[in-house]
């Protein structure tokens, strides 16, 4: 599926967090826990080493450099956002510092009930669960908060123009090349974004979802928060929903047709990226699930 974390060798920078360094950060930061048991987490992303800690606890600790800012943005913005959100947010408890070998800030956070949706579900609730998480989102007062720059979600389609381009000429014939670029030159032709930057998670991916009996109770992992284009969080259409939910995510959502269409874009940019970037990297059956969904996005993004 799109979007999906790919298995792939690890990265320069990047380093194993052990429960004997969660243990000695713990013990010597914040001895009220310490007697709390701690049991890592399934390793389902690449910036962050999730550990449990007693029954209503997570450590959340920095993997790699590029997910070190994203403490502070947690513990400065979070509180500020939480209280006007339909579901419970991972807002930071404790900051912790860097100690013993462990080179990073860190946080603890509240240990948030629910399971991750799979697509295949009937998620349609899930869709206007979700819609309403979003549009809470766009609606909140602005506070001054940092506004997405460079190549990153959320920033003017056409700022990935280029690397759009050079991914389509680096994938080659492994691609339908023809009509991806048609759909990219579609897009291209589309209105960017007239209203001020809104309020994104950025990163709508079934692991940061939280689910219980086919209803929203949680959204985790805000590294890609900011301010942008709502057209970013167009994602879980793509990534998650079958055509119903899509549909019915859409409606939910309200978005006028020119930010339907720079959603489908950054999604098909975004998938071009990583499949030219981690082609040598990835399974076979990677690869094929990854095309198959960029060809579904070109197919029908006009449903």
């Amino acid at each position: 599926m799109i979007g999906r974390v790919y298995r792939r060798a690890v990265r320069p920078g990047e380093i194993v967090v052990s429960v004997e360094q969660v243990r000695a950060l713990i013990d010597e930061q914040f001895p009220a826990w310490s007697g709390l048991p701690i049991v890592p987490q399934p390793l389902t992303g690449t910036d962050n080493a999730l550990f449990r800690l007693g029954d209503g606890l997570t450590v959340r600790l920095p993997r790699a450099p590029w997910a070190v800012d994203q403490v502070e943005t947690d513990a400065t913005w979070l509180p500020r956002l939480a209280p006007h959100l339909p579901v419970p947010v991972p807002v930071p408890l404790a900051v912790g510092a860097p100690g013993g070998d462990y080179p990073w800030r860190w946080t603890v956070v509240p240990w948030l009930d629910g399971r991750n949706p799979e697509a295949g579900q009937h998620l349609v609730d899930l869709a206007v669960d979700l819609a309403g998480f979003v549009r809470a989102m766009i609606a909140l007062d602005p506070m001054g908060g940092p506004v997405k720059e460079g190549i990153q979600r959320g920033v003017p389609l056409a700022w990935r123009d280029e690397l759009t381009r050079r991914s389509i000429a680096v994938l080659g014939d492994r691609i339908d090349g023809r009509a991806v670029t048609a759909a990219w030159d579609e897009a291209m032709g589309t209105d960017e974004w007239r209203g001020p930057p809104v309020w994104l998670h950025g990163d709508l991916l079934a692991g940061n979802l939280l689910v219980e009996r086919g209803r929203l109770t949680g959204v985790i992992d805000f590294g890609g928060l900011g301010r942008g284009d709502p057209a970013v969080e167009l994602r879980p259409a793509w990534s998650l929903f079958d055509a119903r939910a899509r549909a019915a995510y859409r409606e939910a959502l309200g978005f006028d047709e020119a930010t339907w269409v720079r959603g489908w874009a950054w999604m098909l940019s975004v998938s071009l990226y990583w499949l030219a970037d981690l082609w040598d990297s990835i399974s076979e059956d990677d690869r094929t699930d990854a095309i198959r969904h960029m060809d579904d996005i070109v197919r029908h993004r006009h449903d």
